[in-house]
């Protein structure tokens, strides 16, 4: 809880730290990179150069104000744990948030000028290092689940030993322990960070991918989608790199599985609703119903450009012979079709999902994945239709963990 002097200064002073929120983070990344170069290797390239990372960093500090003052206007507990969750994907140390905290507060000071008084910059000082501690006692905790005795141990090689084209732009890739090891059984839902040393001095990126394999089949399976150049934004440098230069007998630098949303959680009715390359969290959800709970009633609900570009689909009629209970619904923005050519009996649609016409059921326990927009969409359309908003859970890939609070 922040002091009563600091609380009635951040109070005071947030509207402006606020409006100058993107000015504060651009320089802190430009402050920090320059002078710790190799941290870089940390931070998403493309979100740097499209500007989503200090938009998002400007919005979690605000959120995080807003939340010690009680004036939030969007619960910043699930923030939270996303941002611990992914840290230690990334394998993040206390000592990372010292440096953090020392170019963050002078970028602070730089933006602001004479108006940062001794007192606004104890203040917002105080307020980091809240934040800062109880994300450091969160990640420990998680680190210690996780087997790892330091942050460092999160990372391990792991074996291709099986690569498939999905689609033109999406590969599958099984991979196993190098060392002979299990793989980890790990939770529908759940993610794992890759780390590419991408040659030709560019460094390394890390970047995350959900599981998409059954959970204890010993092997774990990432499904990556070619991320191609649009507008301002460039192509994905660890998803070219995937796709390009990673083959059979490869190996791969992976984390520990992460994330905290189960896309089984409950016995009852399930409802998995994804769009795009969010199907690969649902997938690892049916394979392992159709495994651990063959007569659970599911429905799976899912968006895409075409046919040709829905991943896995191939997957889908064993899956039904699997699970006794399975509705398909498919909605394709392009050449429709009243019947599923790979046999799957589905309901197919034209356009983009209109989520009134998703089957529900009253009890169901509904997963949620894509496009932040999307998942909004969906998730309005659910509650009115009076599913509890405990019951729908949804996983975000990006820096806007705060958006994703607002889903």
């Amino acid at each position: 809880m922040l002091s009563t002097s600091s609380a009635q200064v951040v109070k005071a002073t947030l509207p402006v730290v606020r409006a100058h929120g993107e000015a504060i983070t651009g320089t802190f990344y430009q402050r920090m990179l320059e002078a710790r170069p190799e941290l870089l290797n940390l931070f998403n390239r493309a979100n740097q150069a499209t500007g989503e990372q200090r938009q998002a960093l400007a919005a979690a500090v605000v959120a995080y104000a807003e939340h010690l003052l009680g004036d939030s206007p969007v619960p910043f507990a699930p923030v939270f744990e996303r941002i611990a969750q992914k840290h230690v994907s990334l394998g993040i140390t206390p000592a990372d948030y010292t440096i953090v905290g020392k170019h963050l507060l002078a970028a602070v000071g730089e933006v602001l000028g004479d108006a940062v008084t001794p007192e606004i910059a104890a203040a917002w000082d105080e307020t980091y290092w809240l934040l800062a501690c109880e994300l450091i006692a969160r990640e420990a905790r998680l680190y210690h689940t996780a087997g790892a005795a330091e942050p460092a141990d999160v990372w391990q090689h792991w074996r291709v030993v099986d690569r498939t084209a999905e689609t033109d732009d999406v590969v599958s890739f099984t991979l196993v322990p190098a060392d002979g090891a299990a793989a980890p059984r790990h939770i529908p839902g759940q993610y794992v960070s890759v780390a590419v040393e991408l040659g030709e001095g560019r460094g390394r990126q890390i970047r995350q991918y959900s599981l998409s394999g059954p959970p204890g089949a010993g092997y774990w399976q990432i499904t990556v989608k070619r991320v191609r150049a649009t507008g301002a934004a460039p192509q994905g440098m660890v998803s070219t790199f995937l796709h390009d230069d990673v083959h059979i007998g490869d190996l791969l630098r992976l984390s520990v599985a992460a994330g905290d949303v189960d896309a089984t959680a409950g016995d009852g009715p399930l409802l998995l609703v994804s769009a795009g390359i969010g199907l690969t969290p649902a997938m690892s959800a049916l394979e392992h119903v159709a495994v651990t709970s063959p007569r659970r009633p599911v429905v799976l609900v899912h968006a895409d450009r075409s046919r040709r570009s829905h991943a896995m689909r191939h997957r889908l009629p064993r899956l039904h012979t699997q699970l006794d209970d399975l509705t398909v619904r498919l909605w394709y923005e392009e050449h429709p079709a009243d019947t599923d050519p790979a046999g799957l009996p589905a309901q197919v649609a034209t356009g983009r999902v209109d989520p009134d016409q998703i089957p529900l059921h009253p009890d169901a326990h509904v997963h949620l994945c894509g496009p932040v927009p999307f998942m909004s969409h969906v998730r309005q359309s659910l509650l009115r239709r009076g599913v509890p908003a405990e019951r729908i859970a949804y996983e975000v890939f990006g820096p806007d963990m705060l958006r994703a609070a607002q889903v």
